[in-house]
């Protein structure tokens, strides 16, 4: 029998008939001559319906904004994520993480603030000069090309392989062991009965999520000054049930034999309505329910390009029109937010989009307190903390804006250009940016790769944490670090605890 796993200059095996290979270095393309001639039907309509008829539209639209320095650099910047979001749809390759990225910075950095400008209205005031929104548009943009400089300089680097040992093994890529597999299903079902039962049932879940956040408060687990409590119950109550479910169902999608066992059906049905309890979108944020969407999707359809392509098309439609009204459930009834449009622009002006003039917010706040030189970082990274043991750990970054802007509502966004501006300046940023563009470059290829050779079964754990890394992507991106920190490090925790290493054959068959 073959070895499961090539070395860098073998064949890859083809897969079987009926089956559609993603289009990666090495191997199969995934029906060349149809998806050919449909990416030159749709490229056209795509880049001139992204890149111009959209903010030709928007341009168009009635408002007091100023067409000024911040009118120009703000439709640069739409134009360009524009034109790299359209070159992420059309790829044969399926960029998970740098699709999302693009698909981001397309609607929260470029569509939305720019009706925003043109609208003159924002859903933060600006309490600083508009110099500063000039600068935060700059620094995006910037920032963006910075990520691209990181995923390009990626592309050029070879992806590294272990070497052998003098006994011919290797280390394969690292996969879920079936025992510890196992093992996580039960600390799904244990932390999410603990979690369910700490705030009094299952009817909390499906009221609202003011009511959910009252629960959790009033459950002990809150202590004054720190939400670390808070961050590790809803942490364990909901990540690895999602977990466990992204890894049967991604069994279920590859292996038919694991679809003939009733065993593997059923704990994949009842980890479904465990998710269905805890990860509903009644009780949660919108961002961490797209979360949820986003990483089943690409789960259970691991090696579908047209799902791919369809997520991030939608996407954009979705967070245009949908997504502004997907909060009904945030307030109880009577304390909900009524929504009144006369365009389908006025809910980017109004509500959720904040993070273009919450970046020149916090550029006028640094120049009246400075640089924090590493400090917000890590208070983000060291989120376990608690307040009673580091009294000066630094709040979320939005948070200590909105205070100084002297806001009573301080749950702003503080996106990821931020949180590098603040403690590093405008070369951090950069420096930073450039990084995340080459990490989510290198883990796109080790992906495709990893879906493409990985047999039936759980598989990879890259293959499973790739899709989670980009459905979070939201979070991270839009910020504050230190609130999106807790559920990433429990999912690192889990994949670690979970994975093992397969060990692979150099130069010969076994």
């Amino acid at each position: 029998m073959t070895s499961v796993h090539t070395s860098a200059r073998e064949q890859v095996t083809p897969p079987a008939a009926g089956s559609r290979g993603p289009g990666v270095p090495g191997g199969p393309p995934e029906r060349p001559i149809a998806w050919s001639m449909l990416s030159r039907a749709l490229s056209v309509p795509l880049i001139l319906g992204l890149v111009c008829f959209l903010p030709a539209v928007i341009a168009a639209q009635p408002g007091n904004g100023v067409r000024d320095t911040a009118y120009w650099l703000q439709l640069v910047l739409t134009c360009y994520a524009g034109a790299r979001l359209a070159t992420m749809i059309l790829s044969t390759r399926r960029r998970l993480l740098q699709g999302v990225f693009w698909m981001f910075v397309y609607i929260a950095m470029g569509v939305a603030p720019f009706a925003q400008v043109v609208i003159g209205q924002t859903p933060t005031p600006m309490v600083g000069p508009r110099q500063d929104l000039v600068t935060a548009i700059a620094m995006v943009l910037v920032g963006c090309a910075a990520y691209d400089l990181g995923a390009l300089l990626a592309s050029r680097r070879p992806l590294r392989r272990r070497a052998p040992s003098a006994k011919g093994v290797g280390s394969g890529p690292a996969v879920a062991h079936p025992l510890r597999l196992r093992l996580l299903v039960l600390l799904a079902f244990t932390a999410s009965a603990f979690y369910v039962l700490k705030l009094g049932g299952p009817a909390v879940f499906f009221a609202s999520r003011q009511e959910i956040n009252e629960t959790v408060a009033a459950s002990g687990v809150v202590t004054e000054g720190s939400n670390v409590g808070s961050a590790f119950l809803k942490g364990f109550g909901q990540v690895p049930a999602l977990l466990a479910l992204l890894f049967y169902t991604r069994r279920l999608a590859t292996s038919y034999r694991a679809r003939r066992r009733p065993s593997t059906v059923l704990v994949w049905v009842a980890l479904a309505a465990l998710n269905l309890l805890v990860n509903n979108p009644i009780s949660n944020a919108r961002y961490w329910f797209l979360t949820v969407v986003v990483a089943f999707v690409f789960a259970a359809f691991p090696s579908s390009a047209a799902v791919y392509r369809t997520v991030l098309t939608a996407g954009v439609v979705g967070a245009l029109v949908l997504f502004p009204y997907a909060d009904r459930f945030r307030y109880e009834e009577g304390s909900q937010r009524s929504v009144q449009s006369a365009s389908v622009f006025d809910p980017l002006v109004t509500k959720d989009y904040d993070q273009m003039v919450m970046f020149a917010n916090t550029i006028s706040w640094v120049d009246t307190r400075g640089h924090t030189y590493g400090r917000q970082l890590a208070g983000s990274g060291l989120f376990f903390v608690p307040r009673a043991v580091w009294s000066g750990k630094p709040e979320d970054t939005g948070v200590r804006v909105g205070q100084w802007m002297g806001l009573r509502m301080t749950n702003l966004s503080a996106p990821l250009w931020t949180e590098f501006w603040v403690d590093l300046g405008a070369t951090g940023m950069i420096g930073g940016m450039a990084l995340i563009g080459y990490a989510s470059a290198r883990t796109d290829r080790r992906y495709a790769l990893a879906v493409t050779r990985a047999g039936p079964g759980p598989g990879s754990v890259l293959a499973i944490a790739a899709p989670l890394i980009a459905g979070y992507t939201f979070i991270l991106l839009r910020g504050p670090l230190l609130q999106a920190a807790g559920k990433l490090a429990i999912a690192a925790l889990c994949l670690v605890a979970i994975a093992t290493f397969r060990e692979r054959r150099a130069g010969r068959r076994r």
